[in-house]
């Protein structure tokens, strides 16, 4: 179902991380030629991708994309995007080629086929994957509650994007499907304190996905879960 890597320290779990995403990423363009890298946004991967950008991969061959995102300009200060280019897209991370999941109008819905079309042509397949989890059991921007959380959690899926509002996203979202995160070779989720440890002891018992949408990636994608305290 998946495996708990347990670290001593957030500091611990950051080293190893970055180290093993790093061999993912060598192998895979040594294998394909390319790697297609998508990664979480929020406040657990920045210390990961500032670690992993300093490293001599390469990166000229890496495509970088995202789980999800807040519809809001990648200038503002809760963009993904602007995350992802600060800490990541640095020194020689920067020669990585970025695909976006915002598109410049004013709703996801309307920017919903550009973006599909984006990440369909530059980013699918992907080969490593790094998601992030919340307290209310979400991953990407599939939220319990969501008004189209069925659709993204149907494995039938027969887009890679979705637009997402739910209760607990503050803005209008849009987020692969479970079907484009599937697609990864390798799925690694990342989560620190208590708090989400105790939601993924619940998400690994028995239990409705809708519930606790990260139970989908859990029982598909048998994940490698780096947790620290």
């Amino acid at each position: 179902m998946s495996r708990l890597v347990e670290h001593e320290s957030r500091d611990a779990l950051r080293d190893a991380l970055a180290d093993t995403l790093a061999a993912d990423l060598t192998r895979i363009v040594g294998e394909k030629g390319r790697a297609v890298f998508c990664v979480s946004g929020g406040s657990s991967p920045p210390p990961v991708f500032e670690r992993l950008a300093a490293m001599d991969l390469p990166w000229d061959k890496v495509v970088v994309t995202l789980n999800d995102e807040r519809w809001v300009p990648p200038d503002h200060e809760r963009s993904n995007a602007r995350m992802v280019h600060e800490t990541l897209l640095q020194g020689p991370g920067a020669a990585a080629r970025f695909v976006p999941l915002y598109h410049p109008v004013d709703t996801p819905e309307q920017g919903m086929e550009a973006v599909a079309e984006a990440v369909t042509a530059g980013a699918l397949p992907l080969d490593v994957l790094l998601l992030g989890m919340g307290e209310d059991g979400h991953t990407a921007s599939i939220f319990p509650g969501a008004d189209l959380l069925d659709q993204a959690l149907d494995l039938a899926c027969p887009v890679p994007v979705l637009a997402m509002r739910a209760p607990g996203a503050v803005e209008p979202r849009i987020t692969l499907t479970l079907p484009a995160l599937l697609s990864a070779q390798a799925t690694y989720l990342l989560i620190t304190g208590e708090k989400k440890r105790a939601v993924l002891e619940a998400a690994r018992r028995e239990g409705a996905e809708s519930e606790l949408p990260i139970r989908a990636i859990l029982r598909q994608a048998d994940p490698a879960i780096h947790y620290a305290p």
